[in-house]
């Protein structure tokens, strides 16, 4: 075999081996987990835990309900089923499903039934929609603890997430794309005052 034709076949060789070596310097990708909440009005719940070191992203829609693909005039006109709610997707390396499920309490009323605030239906009713039997344990264990704080009925529900649709697009991340609309709304809602009244003040560094 002629000596050219030895080096070619050598440099391939060398490329093979060096090509199928593992990779050492990408990082593996971050591995995320999902938690459901419905908290009243989806724009506020969104940009609560969008306020939450480790979530990743958070997207407003409605669960809970009979009709697959409902729009916001059905489920705001009520007899769907269904909730307002946030897919809060997150990376568990950075933040816990017990800190979301802090982070919720402390931003709902968990005293009343089919109503948030202003907002009065069972489509603003609260929820926990668990992922797994690790997050329905937690769930159960902090309304628990909730329960016992307030001394009261706590309405909130607890139950396995089913379907999840994404709402019209002109409802996500509302609260950034309209600032001024969203905090009159949320402003004369009274959802701040109430959450004071329930929680106390909130840390300004949290």
């Amino acid at each position: 075999m002629p000596r050219f034709s030895l080096l070619v076949l050598s440099a391939l060789a060398a490329c093979v081996a060096v090509l199928a070596q593992p990779s050492r310097g990408a990082p593996a990708p971050a591995k995320t987990a999902v938690a459901t909440f419905a908290g009243g009005c989806f724009w506020c719940v969104e940009a609560d835990f969008d306020k939450v070191d480790g979530v990743v992203s958070t997207t407003s829609g409605y669960i809970g309900g009979k009709i697959a693909n409902p729009t916001y005039q059905q489920v705001s006109a009520g007899g769907t089923g269904h909730a307002e709610a946030v897919e809060v997707v997150y990376d568990p390396a950075r933040v816990s499903y017990e800190k979301l499920l802090d982070v919720f309490w402390h931003n709902i009323d968990p005293l009343v039934k089919d109503r948030q605030f202003c907002d009065h239906g069972d489509q603003y009713r609260t929820a926990i929609f668990f992922h797994d039997d690790d997050q329905r344990r937690l769930a159960e264990a902090t309304k628990t603890t909730v329960e016992a704080r307030f001394k009261q009925t706590v309405y909130t529900e607890i139950t396995a997430a089913g379907p999840f649709y994404k709402a019209e697009d002109y409802h996500q991340d509302y609260y950034s794309k309209n600032p001024v609309r969203y905090k009159f709304y949320r402003f004369n809602c009274g959802r701040d005052q109430r959450l004071e009244e329930l929680w106390g003040k909130k840390d300004k560094s949290s």
